[in-house]
């Protein structure tokens, strides 16, 4: 079993930044595939990015390419999500997900563990 805790969600204006964290507890932290998602109300819950293990490989949604990343600190059990020149259509609900897995995972189904979610709001 494990639990995953996030912070770092808040208020901000456009076009500036967030670092969100997620905090692993329980069952070791590797060999975990770690993802971040987002939701708004009445909307589907959809992926932001998502990381292997060991770190090496990333995946972003389109709509958060080349301003959000994904790193992890496997030693502090952390995966984050630096958020640059955040926008309106960047607020919702943000989640961290994991997966025992190697690979990448980019499907939220596949995700067996959650956070209970940070709210990101980005004024304009």
């Amino acid at each position: 079993q494990v639990q995953l805790v996030e912070s770092g969600g808040g208020l901000v204006q456009a076009g500036g930044s967030l670092r969100l964290s997620c905090t692993a507890s329980g069952r070791t932290f590797s060999p975990y595939a770690m993802g971040w998602f987002r939701q708004t109300p009445g909307k589907e819950r959809e992926f932001v990015a998502a990381i292997t293990y060991i770190g090496g490989s990333t995946y972003y949604a389109d709509s958060v390419k080349g301003r959000f990343t994904i790193s992890r600190d496997n030693a502090k059990k952390t995966v984050y999500l630096q958020m640059n020149s955040l926008k309106p259509e960047d607020t919702a609900v943000y989640y961290c997900a994991a997966r025992l897995s190697i690979g990448l995972v980019t499907t939220k189904d596949h995700y067996n563990y959650w956070g209970q979610g940070t709210q990101v709001t980005v004024s304009s």
